[in-house]
């Protein structure tokens, strides 16, 4: 099966955090710069999954979406495979949101499988897409290639809010969609297997990477003129401006997220482009600002097609003017070479060979699907293959490098001193943040494999394949 890079935001142009509680994780990286540190204190640093989960729910039988936390909401992607309602069974892709104080299942969205089957939308793995949440707006994309907006009550307000009035189910446990712009009918967006991007909300914009894809049995981008980057108007889902830089050379899949970084004053935002190049564009106009070949490094055929399959899976991160990527590729190829980078975001047009910071890579740093997030000057990255390292911002030298013993799909989080990261073999492991390799603790709970922690309100919220967790204080 093709769990592809499934491990995998209102905001104010410049702000830190998007709206909304202090105590909010409303988005995927938690900031609209992609960046995974939380301010959060008395986190939990060890727990007993018989006795500290304060709360478990029911998901679906597979889920690789990661719950995002806003106005006591807890917001996730899953599949049916525990229908929550009787008349909706089948395979289908759902959204469900929760009570975040006491796990209470709220409502759901239920999208139908397209009828393409696996080659765009691969059976059993539902909604990918780590939703955003912006006011009382909730903005993911579906398994159908829809960016979709959400109120964030549901129908259980008993209002149907929006222009769209289309909804199949108006119970109070069900979604009440406000518009949604299918990138597939409208766009001519063919994704590889799954469509996976989480939507960042900047201003009136919300900004996603489509999904656009090769064929799965020709492997070739069926539709070289569709669009891999949007930028929607967030009130009304019509789009405002669109790039199709990748084209044909799409090597396959494309199922990164987009980061806003605030650089000399400037907005940019910065795209993961499935041909291997990091695309920033002003917000507002969709106009390049610069570009960089994530796989410059690596040695090319003579006609010039690159060697290895090589490609950015992780969300790019923004620590000032810097730019924190790794580059990984589908870990169903498994532990290929691997690159993370540091770039400099100041500069213009293509600065591949002006701009690249440092970089760690062959036998230093390896395939690698996850975020990096960077706190008090050093960066924390993990790799595919079950290494987490702490690297040196300025410089690029690294500290430290654990054996983790297993496979990271996962991205590091920083909270309350210590580094949150989750293993394929189902644990968490706690480090403490620093200079040295400390590992405080290494948890369980029944049923994780591949995922992010999120740190809210005093708890992690934790997603396992069946069941959402909620460990730390009452």
């Amino acid at each position: 099966m093709k769990r592809l890079l499934l491990a995998g935001a209102c905001v104010v142009v410049g702000a830190a955090r998007p709206a909304g509680g202090a105590d909010d994780w409303p988005l995927w990286g938690g900031r609209p710069d992609r960046n995974a540190v939380s301010s959060e204190k008395g986190l939990p640093e060890r727990w007993d999954p018989a006795k500290d989960v304060l709360w478990a729910a029911d998901l679906g039988t597979e889920t690789f979406s990661n719950p995002v936390v806003a106005g006591g909401r807890v917001f996730i992607g899953t599949n049916n495979g525990k229908p929550r309602d009787p008349a909706v069974g089948g395979d289908r892709g759902i959204l469900m949101c929760f009570a975040a104080a006491d796990g209470k299942f709220l409502w759901q969205a239920v999208h139908d499988k397209l009828p393409t089957g696996s080659a765009e939308d691969w059976p059993k793995i539902g909604i990918c897409s780590t939703p955003g949440v912006a006011g009382d707006r909730v903005y993911y994309v579906s398994n159908r290639v829809e960016l979709v907006c959400a109120d964030v009550e549901g129908f259980a307000d008993g209002e149907n809010d929006g222009p769209f009035r289309d909804e199949a189910r108006t119970g109070p446990a069900d979604a009440d969609f406000v518009w949604i712009l299918d990138m597939r009918k409208e766009l001519g967006v063919s994704p590889l297997h799954a469509a996976a991007s989480s939507p960042l909300v900047v201003g009136d914009l919300v900004f996603v990477v489509t999904g656009q894809g090769v064929d799965e049995e020709r492997r070739v981008v069926r539709n070289p003129a569709a669009p891999s980057f949007v930028a929607v108007d967030r009130r009304t889902g019509k789009v405002v401006w669109q790039d199709a830089s990748p084209g044909d050379r799409i090597f396959s899949g494309q199922w990164g997220s987009p980061a806003l970084g605030i650089v000399e004053g400037r907005p940019q935002v910065a795209f993961p482009g499935g041909d291997g190049w990091l695309y920033a564009f002003e917000p507002e106009t969709g106009r390049l600002i610069w570009k960089f070949n994530g796989r410059a490094h690596e040695k090319t055929k003579p006609d010039g097609k690159p060697e290895t399959q090589n490609n950015f899976v992780a969300t790019p991160v923004y620590a000032g003017h810097r730019v924190l990527i790794a580059v990984g590729d589908n870990p169903e190829n498994g532990d290929s070479p691997g690159c993370l980078r540091a770039i400099d975001a100041r500069g213009r047009g293509d600065v591949t060979g002006t701009h690249e910071l440092w970089r760690l890579a062959g036998a230093e740093f390896g395939c690698s699907i996850s975020n990096a997030a960077v706190h008090e000057g050093l960066v924390y990255a993990a790799e595919l293959g079950g290494f987490l390292s702490a690297v040196e911002l300025e410089t690029g030298k690294r500290l430290w490098r654990h054996d983790l013993l297993a496979t990271v799909w996962g991205s590091p989080v920083v909270a309350d001193g210590k580094v949150y990261l989750r293993t394929e073999d189902g644990t968490v492991v706690v480090f403490r943040a620093g200079r040295e390799a400390k590992v405080l603790a290494t948890n369980t709970l029944p049923g994780l494999l591949n995922g992010t922690v999120t740190p809210s309100g005093g708890r992690l919220y934790i997603a396992g394949q069946k069941q959402l967790y909620a460990v730390g204080r009452r």
